[in-house]
Protein backbone atom coordinates (compact mmCIF):
# COMPACT_ATOMS: atom_id res chain seq x y z
CA UNK A 1 0.00 0.00 0.00
CA UNK A 2 1.12 3.53 -0.78
CA UNK A 3 0.40 5.94 2.07
CA UNK A 4 0.72 9.63 1.20
CA UNK A 5 1.60 12.28 3.79
CA UNK A 6 2.89 15.28 1.87
CA UNK A 7 3.16 18.00 4.48
CA UNK A 8 4.36 16.18 7.58
CA UNK A 9 6.56 13.15 8.12
CA UNK A 10 5.63 10.22 10.36
CA UNK A 11 9.22 10.47 11.64
CA UNK A 12 8.64 13.99 13.03
CA UNK A 13 8.08 14.72 16.73
CA UNK A 14 4.35 15.46 17.31
CA UNK A 15 3.49 18.67 19.10
CA UNK A 16 5.25 21.31 17.03
CA UNK A 17 5.30 22.57 13.46
CA UNK A 18 2.72 20.62 11.46
CA UNK A 19 3.30 17.37 13.35
CA UNK A 20 0.39 16.26 15.49
CA UNK A 21 -2.27 13.62 15.80
CA UNK A 22 -2.14 12.76 12.11
CA UNK A 23 1.51 11.75 12.48
CA UNK A 24 0.65 9.45 15.37
CA UNK A 25 -2.25 7.99 13.37
CA UNK A 26 -0.11 7.19 10.33
CA UNK A 27 2.69 5.62 12.39
CA UNK A 28 0.46 3.46 14.57
CA UNK A 29 -1.77 2.29 11.73
CA UNK A 30 1.18 1.50 9.44
CA UNK A 31 2.86 -0.67 12.07
CA UNK A 32 -0.29 -2.67 12.69
CA UNK A 33 -1.11 -3.07 9.02
CA UNK A 34 2.41 -4.43 8.51
CA UNK A 35 1.89 -6.86 11.38
CA UNK A 36 -1.28 -8.01 9.57
CA UNK A 37 0.72 -8.71 6.39
CA UNK A 38 0.21 -5.45 4.47
CA UNK A 39 3.46 -3.88 3.28
CA UNK A 40 3.23 -0.10 3.69
CA UNK A 41 5.31 2.55 1.94
CA UNK A 42 4.82 6.08 3.25
CA UNK A 43 5.66 8.98 0.94
CA UNK A 44 6.50 12.32 2.57
CA UNK A 45 8.33 15.49 1.52
CA UNK A 46 12.08 15.61 2.17
CA UNK A 47 12.89 18.56 4.45
CA UNK A 48 16.67 18.10 4.76
CA UNK A 49 19.41 17.28 2.26
CA UNK A 50 20.92 14.58 4.47
CA UNK A 51 17.74 12.50 4.76
CA UNK A 52 18.16 9.05 3.18
CA UNK A 53 15.81 8.38 0.27
CA UNK A 54 14.26 5.43 2.12
CA UNK A 55 14.03 4.67 5.87
CA UNK A 56 12.67 1.49 7.42
CA UNK A 57 10.40 2.84 10.15
CA UNK A 58 9.35 -0.63 11.31
CA UNK A 59 9.37 -4.13 9.84
CA UNK A 60 7.21 -3.96 6.73
CA UNK A 61 7.00 -0.14 6.80
CA UNK A 62 9.17 2.10 4.62
CA UNK A 63 9.26 5.91 4.61
CA UNK A 64 10.20 7.37 1.23
CA UNK A 65 11.50 10.96 1.23
CA UNK A 66 10.44 12.75 -1.93
CA UNK A 67 12.42 15.80 -3.05
CA UNK A 68 9.86 18.45 -3.90
CA UNK A 69 10.84 22.06 -3.42
CA UNK A 70 13.47 23.53 -1.11
CA UNK A 71 14.61 21.47 1.85
CA UNK A 72 13.92 24.19 4.38
CA UNK A 73 10.50 24.16 5.97
CA UNK A 74 7.60 25.40 3.88
CA UNK A 75 4.27 26.50 5.27
CA UNK A 76 1.33 24.35 4.23
CA UNK A 77 0.07 27.32 2.21
CA UNK A 78 3.22 27.10 0.06
CA UNK A 79 3.03 23.38 -0.61
CA UNK A 80 0.40 23.34 -3.39
CA UNK A 81 3.09 24.74 -5.71
CA UNK A 82 5.20 21.64 -4.98
CA UNK A 83 2.51 19.02 -5.60
CA UNK A 84 3.59 18.48 -9.19
CA UNK A 85 7.16 17.69 -8.07
CA UNK A 86 5.89 15.47 -5.25
CA UNK A 87 3.57 13.57 -7.59
CA UNK A 88 6.45 13.05 -9.99
CA UNK A 89 8.53 11.51 -7.20
CA UNK A 90 5.69 9.18 -6.18
CA UNK A 91 5.05 8.02 -9.75
CA UNK A 92 8.76 7.46 -10.39
CA UNK A 93 9.02 5.27 -7.29
CA UNK A 94 6.22 3.08 -8.63
CA UNK A 95 7.72 3.00 -12.13
CA UNK A 96 10.96 1.57 -10.72
CA UNK A 97 9.08 -1.47 -9.40
CA UNK A 98 7.41 -4.42 -11.10
CA UNK A 99 4.04 -3.56 -12.73
CA UNK A 100 1.20 -3.54 -10.23
CA UNK A 101 3.49 -2.90 -7.26
CA UNK A 102 0.87 -0.95 -5.27
CA UNK A 103 -2.57 -2.43 -4.71
CA UNK A 104 -4.10 0.64 -3.14
CA UNK A 105 -3.29 4.27 -2.25
CA UNK A 106 -4.37 5.94 1.02
CA UNK A 107 -3.84 9.68 1.35
CA UNK A 108 -3.94 11.80 4.50
CA UNK A 109 -4.98 15.49 4.38
CA UNK A 110 -6.14 17.27 1.26
CA UNK A 111 -2.66 17.99 -0.17
CA UNK A 112 -1.93 14.27 -0.21
CA UNK A 113 -5.39 13.66 -1.64
CA UNK A 114 -4.48 15.68 -4.73
CA UNK A 115 -1.52 13.35 -5.31
CA UNK A 116 -3.56 10.26 -4.51
CA UNK A 117 -6.18 11.21 -7.07
CA UNK A 118 -3.51 11.24 -9.82
CA UNK A 119 -1.83 8.05 -8.58
CA UNK A 120 -5.20 6.29 -8.67
CA UNK A 121 -5.63 7.06 -12.36
CA UNK A 122 -2.02 6.25 -13.28
CA UNK A 123 -1.82 2.97 -11.36
CA UNK A 124 -5.40 1.82 -11.84
CA UNK A 125 -5.91 1.13 -8.13
CA UNK A 126 -8.50 2.12 -5.51
CA UNK A 127 -8.04 5.47 -3.79
CA UNK A 128 -8.86 5.89 -0.08
CA UNK A 129 -8.66 9.28 1.63
CA UNK A 130 -8.72 10.53 5.22
CA UNK A 131 -9.14 14.29 5.57
CA UNK A 132 -8.19 14.65 9.28
CA UNK A 133 -9.41 18.26 9.12
CA UNK A 134 -11.84 20.01 6.76
CA UNK A 135 -11.56 23.62 5.63
CA UNK A 136 -15.29 24.30 5.61
CA UNK A 137 -15.61 23.06 9.18
CA UNK A 138 -12.57 25.03 10.38
CA UNK A 139 -13.91 28.20 8.76
CA UNK A 140 -17.24 27.76 10.54
CA UNK A 141 -15.46 27.48 13.91
CA UNK A 142 -12.59 29.97 13.64
CA UNK A 143 -10.91 31.30 16.74
CA UNK A 144 -11.09 35.07 17.06
CA UNK A 145 -8.37 36.63 14.89
CA UNK A 146 -7.43 33.34 13.23
CA UNK A 147 -6.95 33.17 9.46
CA UNK A 148 -9.64 31.39 7.40
CA UNK A 149 -8.61 28.46 5.23
CA UNK A 150 -8.14 29.61 1.61
CA UNK A 151 -10.57 29.00 -1.23
CA UNK A 152 -7.93 26.87 -3.00
CA UNK A 153 -8.03 24.37 -0.15
CA UNK A 154 -11.83 24.22 -0.20
CA UNK A 155 -11.81 23.50 -3.93
CA UNK A 156 -9.01 20.95 -3.52
CA UNK A 157 -10.97 19.11 -0.82
CA UNK A 158 -14.10 19.08 -2.98
CA UNK A 159 -12.10 17.50 -5.81
CA UNK A 160 -10.62 14.82 -3.57
CA UNK A 161 -14.04 13.98 -2.06
CA UNK A 162 -15.43 13.58 -5.58
CA UNK A 163 -12.59 11.30 -6.75
CA UNK A 164 -11.95 9.05 -3.75
CA UNK A 165 -13.31 5.50 -3.84
CA UNK A 166 -13.64 5.57 -0.06
CA UNK A 167 -13.57 8.40 2.47
CA UNK A 168 -12.55 7.46 6.00
CA UNK A 169 -14.12 9.64 8.71
CA UNK A 170 -12.88 9.55 12.29
CA UNK A 171 -16.35 9.99 13.80
CA UNK A 172 -20.02 10.02 12.77
CA UNK A 173 -19.86 13.81 13.10
CA UNK A 174 -17.10 14.03 10.49
CA UNK A 175 -19.03 11.64 8.22
CA UNK A 176 -22.03 13.96 8.36
CA UNK A 177 -19.79 16.94 7.56
CA UNK A 178 -18.39 15.18 4.50
CA UNK A 179 -21.91 14.40 3.30
CA UNK A 180 -23.61 17.69 4.20
CA UNK A 181 -20.84 20.18 3.41
CA UNK A 182 -19.01 18.38 0.58
CA UNK A 183 -21.73 16.31 -1.05
CA UNK A 184 -19.95 13.00 -0.40
CA UNK A 185 -21.74 9.85 -1.46
CA UNK A 186 -23.09 8.15 1.68
CA UNK A 187 -22.06 4.75 0.33
CA UNK A 188 -18.41 5.82 0.02
CA UNK A 189 -18.04 7.18 3.57
CA UNK A 190 -16.84 4.81 6.30
CA UNK A 191 -16.39 5.67 9.98
CA UNK A 192 -13.22 4.23 11.53
CA UNK A 193 -12.27 5.70 14.89
CA UNK A 194 -8.59 6.38 15.69
CA UNK A 195 -7.10 4.48 18.58
CA UNK A 196 -4.70 4.73 21.47
CA UNK A 197 -1.68 2.66 22.44
CA UNK A 198 -3.17 1.05 25.54
CA UNK A 199 0.17 -0.47 26.54
CA UNK A 200 1.99 2.86 26.59
CA UNK A 201 -0.87 5.04 27.82
CA UNK A 202 -2.17 3.40 30.97
CA UNK A 203 -2.60 4.24 34.66
CA UNK A 204 0.41 3.85 36.91
CA UNK A 205 -0.07 2.83 40.53
CA UNK A 206 1.55 5.46 42.70
CA UNK A 207 3.03 7.01 39.60
CA UNK A 208 1.73 10.56 39.99
CA UNK A 209 4.45 11.66 42.39
CA UNK A 210 7.17 10.17 40.18
CA UNK A 211 5.62 11.75 37.09
CA UNK A 212 5.51 15.16 38.76
CA UNK A 213 9.14 14.94 39.76
CA UNK A 214 10.04 14.19 36.15
CA UNK A 215 8.55 17.55 35.09
CA UNK A 216 9.42 19.48 38.26
CA UNK A 217 5.76 19.98 39.14
CA UNK A 218 4.81 20.57 42.81
CA UNK A 219 3.62 17.35 44.52
CA UNK A 220 0.73 19.08 46.32
CA UNK A 221 -0.48 21.33 43.47
CA UNK A 222 -3.60 21.15 41.36
CA UNK A 223 -2.11 20.40 37.91
CA UNK A 224 -4.04 21.03 34.70
CA UNK A 225 -2.22 20.08 31.51
CA UNK A 226 -2.57 21.27 27.95
CA UNK A 227 -0.86 19.13 25.29
CA UNK A 228 -0.76 20.17 21.65
CA UNK A 229 0.48 22.60 19.09
CA UNK A 230 0.43 26.25 20.17
CA UNK A 231 -1.94 27.92 17.73
CA UNK A 232 -5.33 29.70 17.91
CA UNK A 233 -7.21 26.60 16.70
CA UNK A 234 -6.11 24.65 19.78
CA UNK A 235 -7.13 27.55 22.07
CA UNK A 236 -4.56 27.27 24.88
CA UNK A 237 -5.33 30.94 25.57
CA UNK A 238 -8.80 29.92 26.77
CA UNK A 239 -7.19 27.82 29.49
CA UNK A 240 -4.88 30.65 30.57
CA UNK A 241 -7.78 33.10 30.70
CA UNK A 242 -9.74 30.60 32.76
CA UNK A 243 -6.89 30.50 35.29
CA UNK A 244 -7.03 34.29 35.53
CA UNK A 245 -10.80 34.03 36.13
CA UNK A 246 -10.20 31.51 38.91
CA UNK A 247 -7.74 33.84 40.60
CA UNK A 248 -10.45 36.49 40.71
CA UNK A 249 -13.45 34.38 41.71
CA UNK A 250 -11.92 31.36 43.47
CA UNK A 251 -8.52 32.44 44.81
CA UNK A 252 -8.21 29.52 47.25
CA UNK A 253 -8.41 26.94 44.45
CA UNK A 254 -6.29 29.06 42.13
CA UNK A 255 -3.58 29.40 44.78
CA UNK A 256 -2.65 25.72 44.33
CA UNK A 257 -3.13 25.62 40.55
CA UNK A 258 -0.30 24.98 38.10
CA UNK A 259 -0.88 24.80 34.35
CA UNK A 260 1.53 22.65 32.32
CA UNK A 261 1.56 23.67 28.63
CA UNK A 262 3.34 21.09 26.48
CA UNK A 263 3.85 21.90 22.80
CA UNK A 264 5.43 24.20 20.27
CA UNK A 265 4.21 26.98 17.96
CA UNK A 266 2.39 25.87 14.81
CA UNK A 267 0.25 27.26 12.02
CA UNK A 268 -0.71 30.88 12.54
CA UNK A 269 0.89 30.58 15.99
CA UNK A 270 4.27 30.85 14.25
CA UNK A 271 3.54 34.50 13.51
CA UNK A 272 3.94 35.23 17.25
CA UNK A 273 5.72 32.23 18.78
CA UNK A 274 5.91 33.83 22.23
CA UNK A 275 2.28 35.00 22.28
CA UNK A 276 1.20 32.53 24.98
CA UNK A 277 4.11 33.45 27.23
CA UNK A 278 3.20 37.12 26.75
CA UNK A 279 -0.45 36.40 27.52
CA UNK A 280 0.45 34.67 30.79
CA UNK A 281 2.46 37.75 31.79
CA UNK A 282 -0.33 40.09 30.75
CA UNK A 283 -2.84 38.11 32.83
CA UNK A 284 -0.47 38.07 35.81
CA UNK A 285 -0.32 34.27 35.99
CA UNK A 286 3.23 33.58 34.78
CA UNK A 287 4.05 32.06 38.16
CA UNK A 288 1.35 29.41 37.63
CA UNK A 289 2.29 28.36 34.08
CA UNK A 290 5.01 25.87 33.14
CA UNK A 291 5.97 25.69 29.48
CA UNK A 292 7.26 22.26 28.46
CA UNK A 293 8.73 21.40 25.06
CA UNK A 294 7.11 18.61 23.00
CA UNK A 295 7.78 15.23 24.55
CA UNK A 296 8.40 11.72 23.16
CA UNK A 297 5.53 9.32 23.67
CA UNK A 298 6.70 7.61 26.89
CA UNK A 299 7.41 10.94 28.57
CA UNK A 300 4.07 12.28 27.38
CA UNK A 301 2.30 9.44 29.17
CA UNK A 302 3.98 10.57 32.39
CA UNK A 303 2.80 14.13 31.83
CA UNK A 304 -0.79 12.91 31.53
CA UNK A 305 -0.35 10.91 34.74
CA UNK A 306 1.08 13.95 36.51
CA UNK A 307 -2.06 15.98 35.86
CA UNK A 308 -5.31 16.13 37.80
CA UNK A 309 -7.07 17.23 34.62
CA UNK A 310 -6.17 17.58 30.94
CA UNK A 311 -7.80 20.49 29.10
CA UNK A 312 -8.62 20.32 25.37
CA UNK A 313 -10.28 23.66 24.56
CA UNK A 314 -9.87 23.44 20.76
CA UNK A 315 -12.26 25.24 18.40
CA UNK A 316 -12.33 22.11 16.27
CA UNK A 317 -10.88 18.59 16.38
CA UNK A 318 -11.56 15.84 13.87
CA UNK A 319 -11.07 13.45 16.79
CA UNK A 320 -8.78 14.47 19.67
CA UNK A 321 -6.04 11.93 20.33
CA UNK A 322 -4.72 13.95 23.29
CA UNK A 323 -8.06 13.51 25.04
CA UNK A 324 -8.04 9.77 24.41
CA UNK A 325 -4.42 9.30 25.53
CA UNK A 326 -5.02 11.25 28.74
CA UNK A 327 -8.09 9.18 29.58
CA UNK A 328 -6.19 5.94 28.92
CA UNK A 329 -3.75 7.11 31.60
CA UNK A 330 -6.62 7.60 34.04
CA UNK A 331 -6.74 11.39 33.83
CA UNK A 332 -10.15 13.04 33.34
CA UNK A 333 -10.51 15.50 30.47
CA UNK A 334 -12.25 18.86 30.20
CA UNK A 335 -12.86 19.43 26.50
CA UNK A 336 -14.79 21.70 24.19
CA UNK A 337 -18.01 20.12 22.92
CA UNK A 338 -16.93 20.27 19.28
CA UNK A 339 -16.20 17.85 16.45
CA UNK A 340 -14.64 14.53 17.37
CA UNK A 341 -14.19 15.50 21.02
CA UNK A 342 -17.84 14.63 21.54
CA UNK A 343 -16.85 11.04 20.69
CA UNK A 344 -13.39 11.03 22.29
CA UNK A 345 -14.74 12.20 25.68
CA UNK A 346 -17.80 10.64 27.30
CA UNK A 347 -19.47 13.57 28.99
CA UNK A 348 -19.99 13.19 32.76
CA UNK A 349 -18.38 9.73 32.66
CA UNK A 350 -14.74 10.23 31.57
CA UNK A 351 -14.69 14.00 31.84
CA UNK A 352 -16.72 17.08 31.03
CA UNK A 353 -17.63 18.67 27.71
CA UNK A 354 -17.91 22.47 27.84
CA UNK A 355 -20.18 24.36 25.46
CA UNK A 356 -18.31 27.29 23.95
CA UNK A 357 -15.02 28.95 24.83
CA UNK A 358 -15.98 31.52 27.45
CA UNK A 359 -13.10 31.52 29.99
CA UNK A 360 -15.61 32.04 32.80
CA UNK A 361 -17.40 28.79 31.90
CA UNK A 362 -14.06 26.96 31.73
CA UNK A 363 -13.00 28.43 35.07
CA UNK A 364 -16.22 27.27 36.75
CA UNK A 365 -15.88 23.73 35.36
CA UNK A 366 -12.19 23.37 36.18
CA UNK A 367 -12.59 24.92 39.62
CA UNK A 368 -15.53 22.66 40.49
CA UNK A 369 -13.60 19.53 39.51
CA UNK A 370 -10.45 20.57 41.36
CA UNK A 371 -12.53 21.03 44.50
CA UNK A 372 -14.14 17.60 44.08
CA UNK A 373 -11.56 14.80 44.41
CA UNK A 374 -14.29 12.18 44.64
CA UNK A 375 -15.81 13.23 41.33
CA UNK A 376 -12.36 13.29 39.71
CA UNK A 377 -11.72 9.75 40.98
CA UNK A 378 -15.03 8.60 39.47
CA UNK A 379 -14.14 10.27 36.18
CA UNK A 380 -10.68 8.68 36.28
CA UNK A 381 -12.24 5.22 36.44
CA UNK A 382 -14.65 6.13 33.66
CA UNK A 383 -11.80 7.54 31.59
CA UNK A 384 -9.84 4.27 31.63
CA UNK A 385 -12.96 2.25 30.78
CA UNK A 386 -13.90 4.61 27.94
CA UNK A 387 -10.40 4.59 26.43
CA UNK A 388 -10.45 0.79 26.32
CA UNK A 389 -13.10 1.06 23.61
CA UNK A 390 -10.39 2.39 21.30
CA UNK A 391 -7.20 0.73 20.13
CA UNK A 392 -4.94 0.96 17.10
CA UNK A 393 -5.54 -2.73 16.40
CA UNK A 394 -9.25 -1.98 16.10
CA UNK A 395 -8.50 0.99 13.85
CA UNK A 396 -6.30 -1.15 11.59
CA UNK A 397 -9.00 -3.83 11.38
CA UNK A 398 -11.56 -1.19 10.43
CA UNK A 399 -9.27 0.15 7.71
CA UNK A 400 -8.64 -3.34 6.36
CA UNK A 401 -12.40 -3.73 5.94
CA UNK A 402 -12.49 -0.43 4.04
CA UNK A 403 -9.61 -1.53 1.81
CA UNK A 404 -11.25 -4.88 1.07
CA UNK A 405 -14.49 -3.15 0.08
CA UNK A 406 -12.67 -0.68 -2.15
CA UNK A 407 -10.63 -3.44 -3.81
CA UNK A 408 -13.69 -5.63 -4.35
CA UNK A 409 -15.63 -2.78 -5.91
CA UNK A 410 -12.64 -1.89 -8.08
CA UNK A 411 -12.38 -5.47 -9.38
CA UNK A 412 -16.12 -5.54 -10.10
CA UNK A 413 -15.88 -2.31 -12.08
CA UNK A 414 -12.97 -3.66 -14.12
CA UNK A 415 -14.82 -6.90 -14.81
CA UNK A 416 -17.93 -5.02 -15.88
CA UNK A 417 -15.89 -2.75 -18.15
CA UNK A 418 -14.22 -5.75 -19.79
CA UNK A 419 -17.54 -7.54 -20.27
CA UNK A 420 -19.02 -4.51 -22.04
CA UNK A 421 -15.98 -4.05 -24.24
CA UNK A 422 -14.82 -0.79 -22.65
CA UNK A 423 -11.47 -2.40 -21.79
CA UNK A 424 -9.47 -4.69 -24.04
Amino acid sequence: MATLSVHTSPLDQPGTGDAGGMNVYIVEVAKRLAEAGVEVEIFTRATASDLPPVVEMAPGVLVRHVISGPFEGLAKEELPAQLCAFTNGVLRAEAAQAPGWYDLVHSHYWLSGQVGWLAKDRWGVPFVHTAHTLAKVKNLLLAEGDTPEPKARVIGEEQVVAEADRLVANTPTEARELIDLYGADLGRVAVVAPGVDLDRFSPSEGGRATARRRFNLPPDAHVVAFVGRIQPLKAPDVLLRAVAELRTHDPETARRLVVAVCGGPSGTGLERPTALIELAAELGISDAVRFIEPQPRDALADLYRAADLVAVPSYNESFGLVALEAQACGTPVVAAAVGGLVTAVRDSVSGVLVDGHDPADWARTIGRLLRAPGERARFARGAVAHARNFSWNRTACGLLDVYRDALSEHRDRRAAAISTGVCS
